[in-house]
């Protein structure tokens, strides 16, 4: 298990957001990415969206809480064991998430080879 500061993950992910495509990264003007320890259940998910879907909404109204992409920090350092396999499967974690807030389904994410 890798050992690192929140101030340094939060750095590798927005280095990994940054290594995104312009088209990926088009429609997401209403969303937060955030970096939390572990989920509240304290399960072994990697990576979280909150939110609804394009495919399940019209246009964000006045007033309405952005959709979130949280990553869970000791989840993804605990299955890792370099640096450059942090940096992989934290891109992995953000490019899953983000299909999903475009609505694409767990089934079709592995298909494309995304998750």
């Amino acid at each position: 298990m890798l050992e690192m500061s929140h101030e340094e993950f939060e750095s590798m992910v927005a280095d990994g957001l940054d290594s995104l495509s312009d088209d990926m990264m088009e429609k997401l003007d209403n969303v937060i990415f955030l970096v939390e320890d572990r989920p509240q259940d304290g399960g072994d998910l990697l990576a979280v969206y909150e939110g609804f879907s394009l495919a399940e909404r019209g246009v964000y109204g006045y007033g309405e809480e952005p959709d979130r992409i949280i990553l869970f920090r000791e989840n993804l350092l605990a299955i890792c064991e370099t640096v450059e396999e942090l940096a992989a499967e934290i891109r992995i974690s953000l490019i899953h998430e983000i299909a999903h807030f475009y609505g694409i389904s767990e089934e079709r994410i592995h298909e494309l080879g995304w998750g």
